[in-house]
């Protein structure tokens, strides 16, 4: 009996002290666990706070997130305008099945609980808390939800959330502080990319003002000096179309002088008010505007369907100190982020060095203009001290040896010899006027002569080249003003509608006046006439010529394009 006493009093501590084996065990496991985590953790915190590029800042945020709390599924919601979702990055969804799902969230339901209540929020059962509603057709099914936000400087940029997490169990408060504390990281991770990514933006937009000054101090013609700079533009700020519309000299009306991407052609060569336009309102403003809908804005109510599948927009005046001299839009797809202040802030600054290297070759242009009118004076007293003269004193011979002549048919020819010496006369004189009719304070205004080539050059930017122009006869004399007027229109409408239509290279203009009738031809080597489309333009035309007894004619050109002649009637005497 002693014996058996003794053997049981032997097993008692064994018993025990086993069980307090076990439990050390259980206790180191924890440790280690909780060691484990913690060193996962401080790992996990660095490799996000290595990275500088924002996207792949937020995509390691939620790759993360996923390890550290052993979760199926994991999304990280970046928080826009209108306390709206403007970005979603899901992870542990493949592609077909977002695919399948549609379009991504915006906001509503559960994820949007925590952009009104940005507090962490921890669940068993996610379908059973008053903001859920539901998922979408081909969606997981996922019940253990765990969501915290991410502040950057106080303010809340997106939230974090895990669903599901593996083993079947729920998340617990171990899970909860190890994401709070990972969403602290991710906050400093997120304001360094930002700060890394708007010097980027700075740079690249010092970059192309650089550009645009080496391109205007080489001389570049303003049609690439336009175009260059939209093109940066577009590039830095990831805008799916840009428009440079310029303001009209004399109608102070906006003309789209430049468009390039999508839906380009709509706004290439458009003439808009500055009322009811997205440009028209930067003007008034002088300063930035932005809009979230350029077609559903309420300052857009001229042609919004030009704008048709485009969203945030934004336009900036370009302007120095002696005037406005256009504006800068730029526009992305509907469904697409808005335009952030850090991606905005610089364009003002860019714009006016683009409205610089406009005025530079405006400047350029009026001492070229300078040069020409000097050789036109020069040229006008040359023709009337020398010519005119020469050629009044060989008709004043000829009329006097007419009396020596006694053959009919021989004075017959003197006579129509002096005539034809009085006409080269009248014609001279005409252009001695001018030449001399570029002084646009004379009285009556500048001549038709100086109205065409003004058309022209306002018509040079849009076109991206300059046109060739002839003119002949008394077009100053025998033009008046109501048919002048009509030709500057008729001028005016051509070239726009080869600028949105005729992807032309190369454009030739003439105006004649000959045997009282004044003829305005465009010729150019684009695609041709469409066989359908809308004609209102070349219907104003043909009404216009028809109003004054002329005529409309449309044809090929000698080398293709396309050939449109309106001639018209001149009043005698």
């Amino acid at each position: 009996m002693a014996g058996e006493q003794r053997g049981s009093s032997e097993q008692l501590p064994r018993l025990r002290l086993d069980e307090l084996l076990e439990e050390l065990q259980v206790r180191i496991d924890a440790v280690r666990g909780t060691r484990d985590r913690l060193h996962g953790l401080l790992e996990a915190v660095l490799s996000v706070g290595r990275e500088l590029d924002l996207p792949q800042v937020l995509r390691r945020i939620v790759e993360t997130a996923v390890t550290l709390v052993d979760a199926e599924y994991g999304a990280l919601g970046v928080i826009g305008a209108g306390s709206k979702l403007d970005e979603f990055l899901p992870v542990g969804i493949n592609e077909q099945v977002q695919g399948q799902i549609g379009d991504l969230p915006s906001g509503h339901g559960l994820l949007g609980e925590l952009i009104r209540h940005p507090e962490p929020l921890r669940l068993r059962e996610l379908s059973e808390h008053p903001a859920s509603s539901g998922f979408p057709a081909h969606h997981p099914p996922m019940h253990t939800f765990l969501g915290v936000p991410i502040r950057v400087r106080e303010k809340v940029f997106g939230n974090l959330y895990l669903t599901e997490k593996r083993g079947g169990v729920e998340f617990d408060a171990e899970d909860l502080s190890v994401l709070s504390t990972l969403a602290v990281a991710a906050g400093v991770a997120i304001e360094n990319a930002r700060l890394y990514e708007e010097a980027r933006l700075r740079e690249r937009w010092l970059t192309a003002g650089a550009e645009l000054t080496n391109a205007l101090l080489s001389g570049t013609p303003e049609a690439r000096v336009l175009k260059l700079m939209v093109e940066r533009a577009l590039a830095i700020t990831s805008a799916d179309i840009g428009v440079v519309d310029l303001v009209m000299t004399e109608t102070r009306e906006l003309q789209g002088a430049l468009a390039l991407g999508e839906g380009a052609e709509v706004h290439q060569g458009q003439r808009i008010p500055r009322q009811g336009t997205l440009a028209g309102a930067a003007l008034s403003d002088g300063g930035l505007v932005a809009t979230e809908d350029v077609a559903g804005d309420p300052r857009v109510t001229f042609a919004p369907e030009r704008w048709k599948g485009m969203g945030p927009a934004v336009a900036v005046p370009m302007g120095t100190a002696d005037g406005l001299r256009g504006v800068l839009v730029l526009a992305r797809r509907t469904g697409r982020p808005s335009f952030s202040k850090a991606e905005i802030a610089p364009l003002p600054g860019f714009a006016g060095q683009a409205a610089l290297a406009l005025e530079m070759a405006g400047r350029r242009r009026d001492a070229e203009q300078i040069s020409l009118l000097e050789d036109r004076d020069r040229i006008a007293r040359d023709l009337h001290d020398l010519a005119i003269q020469r050629l009044f004193a060989t008709g004043m011979t000829l009329q006097s040896a007419q009396r020596f002549v006694q053959h009919p048919e021989a004075s017959e020819r003197l006579t129509r010899a002096v005539d034809d010496l009085d006409t080269t006369i009248k014609i001279i004189r005409s252009t001695i006027f001018g030449l001399r009719a570029h002084d646009a304070g004379a009285v009556g205004g500048p001549g038709l002569r100086v109205r065409i080539v003004r058309t022209i050059e306002e018509a040079v930017a849009p076109l991206g080249f300059t046109p060739a122009v002839r003119m002949e006869g008394l077009i100053d004399v025998d033009v008046p003003v109501t048919v002048a007027d009509d030709a500057v229109a008729v001028l005016s409408e051509a070239l726009a509608n080869i600028t949105r239509h005729a992807r032309a290279s190369a454009t030739d203009v003439s105006v004649v006046v000959r045997k009282g009738e004044l003829t305005l031809g465009v010729t150019d080597d684009g695609i041709g006439i469409a066989e359908s489309g809308r004609r209102s333009g070349l219907r104003n035309i043909a009404e216009r010529a028809e109003g004054l007894g002329g005529a409309l004619t449309m044809g090929s050109g000698p080398d293709g394009g396309t050939r449109l002649e309106w001639r018209v009637p001149l009043p005698s005497g």
